[in-house]
């Protein structure tokens, strides 16, 4: 008896096991086939099965979120880093903490190499707009010396033409009441006078 109802027990224990299997069977497959996304790619496939356009959106952020990486046609994946404008290839479809650590060593670098490009063209500004200063001083003191230079020449002046009076020519012009004018007749009168007060010794007479 004690072995008849050993194996009934047995028997109901696989009856028991048969049927949890067979009910949780269908979930496994179907959890086979909602398996997780491994990368964008795919992450982004099934999202373009939603039903909604909303859910569409939010599956692609979603996506986009999760995974950093893109695939590449020859295999691999590859990550765009936006800040330095510049891709990194990667092993899968999100960086490695390696990957990510050249990712940031070469963040650094760009940074130092953007500080010294804006120095350069900081120094080279500079040193145009004082060139440009300098340029300015310099045409400025060229056009002031160039005016001084101007009112130190003198105007040139008209010499005044010179009257004549000893010997005059005949019939040129003369103010009447000048110096120039009345000396002549001036002169005459006192070689007048001269000849009145002093006259000339008579010549004495020959012998014969």
């Amino acid at each position: 008896m004690s072995s008849v109802i050993a194996l009934r027990r047995a028997a109901l224990f696989l009856t028991a096991a048969a049927g949890v299997l067979l009910l949780t069977l269908p979930h496994a497959q179907a959890q086979w086939w909602k398996r997780a996304p491994v990368d964008f790619e795919e992450c982004a496939d099934a999202a373009e099965k939603a039903a909604t356009k909303a859910e569409k959106t939010s599956a692609l952020a979603n996506c986009n979120a999760k995974f950093a990486g893109r695939r590449k046609p020859g295999g691999g994946y590859s990550y765009y880093d936006f800040l330095q404008d510049r891709t990194f290839d990667i092993a899968g479809p999100n960086p490695t903490p390696e990957e990510q650590k050249k990712i940031d060593e070469a963040y650094t670098a760009y940074l130092a190499r953007e500080r010294r490009n804006n120095e350069a063209a900081q120094a080279t500004a500079r040193q145009q707009r004082e060139q440009q200063e300098q340029q300015a001083r310099q045409l400025q003191q060229v056009a002031l010396q160039t005016e001084t230079e101007r009112v130190r020449v003198p105007v040139p002046i008209e010499r005044p033409k010179v009257q004549q009076t000893v010997g005059q020519r005949k019939g040129a012009p003369c103010t009447k009441g000048s110096f120039s004018c009345e000396w002549p007749r001036l002169s005459e009168s006192l070689n007048d006078l001269k000849k009145l007060f002093n006259p000339a010794p008579s010549k004495p007479a020959k012998k014969s």
